[in-house]
């Protein structure tokens, strides 16, 4: 039986060195695009003021947020006759990051003196959200976010999806990538004569994929709309044909909704961006998509895998005012964010991360004794310095121990410094995939390594 006192909390995970090794693999490689792409590394604090997180996130987004307690006594002086959201207030006034963007968005206004804009920031870090652990999806998981901020320019869109082409390439990952914009929902509440009721009309269509399109019609309306206006957008969820066909039907439908001309304007534009670059990946228009978080004002983005049956594994879109909340209004940015997480989940079921993560070392030398010993400490110093990882087993131990030790690691390689080996100043070097094994100069023996 487990020890019940010996475990983490639900929707964490410890994870053994192939799973760093195959994390670290994900990380590397997103970070060298967002290096290509000429995006600077930031980090900021794991804990934020909760004035900094909340109402950034909607209605659901705020109650998925993990409040920290007060130090001390924090229960002095609390009013428990007050409503459970003033006696939180009360006794929390910090919490855990949710997402990357709105941490952003504060460390833009507070450091703006000691920033060029437009600012190119990434940053992996892990976030945290009191949501119901399931496949896919963890109370504590990494994003690996890119985000330009301070021009309005839809080349900054472009390169976003660049960078996912990019990077799910280099992972040998098969992905559609969605876009939409926030303008065209918002013309889309504004035909059906319902503009006010724009966050519930994204909250509920955001989860077409997940409950349907009968189930989303059922919950706007018990959100508040009418029979009428949500059978008003059906001619929007039929819509039927490319990207351009599409916006052009739009566009018919918008004639005198500014804000959807707008949107369809800005998608118009991106597409033949992408179109003239060339993007691999498959691209998508998809009018359902809606990001259910409230700050996104532009284009949005979403991205799924097309092998594998799991949900988003990247996301994010342009935000036109974030700042604003804290002081610094009219500054434009976008961003993207991938997660880690789900991309590992994506690799591991498609067997496509590289066989040879787990090797720590790439030989390891048998130990027979003291004075084999010290050879063997100043030829694997020898050997570092060239960039070969290596080992020296520690232990004097019995040679099956050590050899079941280099297999158990995946060592490629056992080398052995005997007697004859320390009169002659070589090494015997054994590959352990076919067993053979040859006598070489210290000086073969890194070059046969390397």
């Amino acid at each position: 039986m487990a020890n019940v006192r010996c475990s983490i909390p639900k929707g964490t995970r410890d994870f053994l060195p192939q799973e760093m090794a195959r994390r670290n693999y994900i990380f590397d490689t997103i970070r060298s695009v967002f290096r290509a792409f000429a995006f600077e590394p930031i980090e900021t604090p794991a804990l934020e003021n909760l004035t900094t997180l909340m109402g950034k996130y909607g209605e659901e987004g705020d109650k998925l947020l993990f409040k920290v307690l007060n130090s001390g006594d924090f229960m002095d002086g609390v009013d428990f006759q007050e409503s459970p959201a003033r006696v939180a207030a009360r006794i929390c006034d910090r919490g855990l990051r949710y997402d990357l963007t709105v941490p952003f968005a504060r460390f833009v206004v507070q450091h703006r003196d000691q920033l060029a804009f437009p600012f190119r920031r990434y940053q992996l870090q892990p976030v945290w959200r009191a949501d119901r652990p399931q496949k896919g999806r963890y109370r504590e998981f990494y994003q690996c976010d890119a985000d330009m901020i301070g021009s309005p320019s839809l080349l900054n869109e472009l390169e976003l999806v660049q960078m996912i082409d990019m990077v799910f390439n280099r992972l040998n990952v098969n992905v559609v990538a969605k876009i939409n914009n926030r303008k065209v929902l918002a013309g889309i509440a504004e035909m059906i004569g319902a503009p006010e009721r724009l966050v519930d009309i994204t909250v509920a269509i955001d989860k077409l994929d997940k409950i349907g399109l009968d189930n989303v019609r059922n919950e706007l309306k018990e959100r508040g709309l009418s029979d009428a206006q949500v059978s008003a957008l059906d001619p929007v969820f039929t819509l039927s044909g490319d990207a351009g066909q599409k916006l052009d039907a739009l566009q018919q439908m918008f004639e005198n909704v500014e804000v959807g001309q707008r949107g369809v304007g800005e998608l118009k534009e991106l597409f033949g961006y992408i179109d003239a670059a060339g993007v691999g990946c498959r691209v998508e228009l998809d009018l359902t998509l809606a990001r259910g978080l409230n700050y996104y004002t532009g284009a949005i983005f979403e991205v799924k895998a097309l092998d594998v049956s799991i949900g988003s594994i990247c996301g994010g879109g342009r935000y036109d005012d974030l700042t604003g909340i804290f002081g610094m209004p009219g500054v434009s940015g976008v961003g993207i964010s991938f997660g880690a997480d789900r991309i590992y989940d994506v690799l591991t079921e498609l067997d496509g991360f590289p066989q040879d993560l787990s090797q720590s070392a790439r030989v390891m030398f048998i130990n027979f004794g003291p004075a084999e010993q010290a050879v063997c400490v100043a030829l694997a110093s020898r050997l570092r310095q060239a960039g070969i990882a290596t080992l020296v087993y520690p232990d004097a131990a019995k040679m099956k121990k050590q050899m079941d030790y280099a297999n158990r690691q995946q060592v490629p390689f056992v080398a052995f410094v005997g007697e004859n080996e320390m009169r002659d100043n070589t090494v015997t070097l054994k590959n352990m995939a076919d067993g053979t094994q040859e006598t070489l100069a210290v000086g073969e023996m890194i070059e046969r390594l390397k």
